[in-house]
């Protein structure tokens, strides 16, 4: 057995296979599993083999990129709209670390408008840096940062934003920050894209290019919110695996459904507001004929000059509903000080809090102790396991029980994470609970979304 490289030399080894000798070449990484070697390949992937697979290496030149530089923006034309780009993080901001071969949030805000030169020829960008971080790490804080930030472009005179946001919470932060700028019957003085990648730039299926160029071009030149449509703050990203297409999303109504897809951001129960091609002459924008229907049945919002926001103590218990739903979890998690519970419920909504056949107390010391939250004053909202369809507590005898003890979502048509941020946008502006949960009062419970 050869004795094997360290994790940041760049080789180019001869493994066996099942089936063959294979040759690989790219950067050797901190090994997955003892006696193994992981290289990270130029592609992008990473591949593992035992340490007796290796029959030989040898040592290449680094192609890691030499560290700091000149950058090369280019001049802005003063022609072209204001548009804002507020760096979080996460893939669209990532690179390879060339010590360990992981891909690490680490591109500064100029490096990215340096590496995409064509940005210059859609907007005059400008960027601000609010953190380098995955999304996973966002908390209600963060979001009051980013209003706070797109509020301080709109005053400096950018006719857009554009947040550059890990993908794994987006349509997270892309629905608080739907109701902190539309919530209370206003809009945005602009669009705010919120857009991501899903593989980093280092790789060559990376997305960033031209979802970034996709975002920039709406933040420019994209129609002005309307407000009640879901779109003062919309996603932008891949309409599918292939390039060339990008969609635009209602920040209300979408979701990642995928891992790792290009496509992973699609809307639930309805369609998306547009589609921006990139083509060889530019780029091609089309609206969705119900997003032109609203537009044309809108009514006159004033813009919010300044978003309200989120009170971050705030705590929420999420539940899914099914057999493993218990009691006593539910009491151990309010006996924490929640302000709210949130119950992913199953079909139209439903819970486990009947016993028919009286061989289930389980049931029905869930349903007891769901009345004491109630009692509580406590709310407890059921949101839609199944993500698309709505939740109908009217259709079963079950649903209108569960509406008899006081849970709410009855005729939620919007989705889970939408839902739970706007529970506690709610309780953030010290709102009826119930009447605004019930109300539409931005696009999250549209009618396309129940098409």
């Amino acid at each position: 057995m050869v004795e094997l490289p360290e994790p940041g030399r760049r080789i180019k080894a001869r493994v066996s296979t099942h089936n063959e000798t294979v040759e690989h070449v790219g950067l050797v990484l901190p090994p997955a599993a003892p006696k193994h070697i992981s290289i990270k390949l130029d592609n992008g992937y990473n591949v593992s083999y035992p340490a007796e697979a290796v029959q030989e290496w040898e040592e290449l030149e680094t192609t890691q990129p030499p560290a700091g530089g000149d950058l090369h923006r280019p001049a802005e034309d003063e022609s072209l709209p204001r548009v804002r780009l507020i760096h979080t993080g996460g893939t669209i901001a990532s690179k390879v670390d060339y010590a360990t071969g992981a891909v690490e949030a680490k591109f500064e805000p100029e490096e990215m408008l340096d590496a995409i030169p064509e940005l210059a020829q859609i907007a005059r960008l400008d960027a601000v840096k609010i953190g380098n971080m995955f999304s996973d790490d966002i908390r209600p804080h963060h979001w009051n940062i980013m209003a706070s930030a797109c509020a301080d472009a709109f005053a400096d005179g950018c006719r857009g934003v554009v947040i550059a946001h890990g993908t794994d919470t987006l349509h997270i932060t892309s629905s608080a920050l739907n109701f902190a700028f539309a919530g209370k019957g206003t809009r945005s003085a602009g669009p705010i894209v919120m857009v991501g990648s899903q593989r980093s730039s280092d790789r060559g299926s990376s997305d960033a290019t031209e979802n970034l160029l996709a975002a920039v071009h709406w933040a420019a030149t994209g129609p002005l919110p309307i407000g009640d449509a879901g779109d003062s703050v919309c996603v932008v990203m891949h309409d599918t695996q292939s390039d060339g297409v990008m969609a635009v999303h209602s920040g209300l109504a979408v979701r990642k459904m995928h891992s790792t897809r290009r496509d992973a951001f699609q809307a639930v129960n309805g369609q998306p507001l547009a589609r921006v091609e990139i083509t060889p002459d530019g780029f091609a924008t089309t609206h969705l004929p119900w997003y032109e229907e609203a537009r044309k049945e809108a009514g006159e919002r004033p813009i919010a000059q300044k978003p309200t926001t989120y009170e971050p103590g705030q705590r929420f218990a999420q539940f899914i509903a099914g057999p493993w739903l218990y009691a006593e979890q539910i009491e151990a998690v309010v006996n924490t000080g929640v302000q709210g519970v949130i119950i992913h419920g199953t079909g139209l909504g439903h819970l486990p809090i009947d016993d028919p056949q009286n061989d289930a107390p389980e049931n029905a010391l869930l349903w007891r102790a769901l009345t004491r939250c109630v009692n509580r004053e406590l709310p407890v909202l059921i949101v839609n396991q199944c993500i698309h369809g709505p939740v109908d507590m009217n259709v079963y005898s079950k649903g209108r029980k569960q509406q008899a003890m006081g849970l709410l979502g009855h005729g939620v048509s919007s989705t889970p994470e939408a839902m739970t941020a706007k529970l506690h946008w709610v309780l953030s502006q010290n709102m009826d609970i119930k009447q605004a949960l019930s109300s539409n009062l931005c696009g999250e419970h549209r009618a396309t979304l129940w098409e």
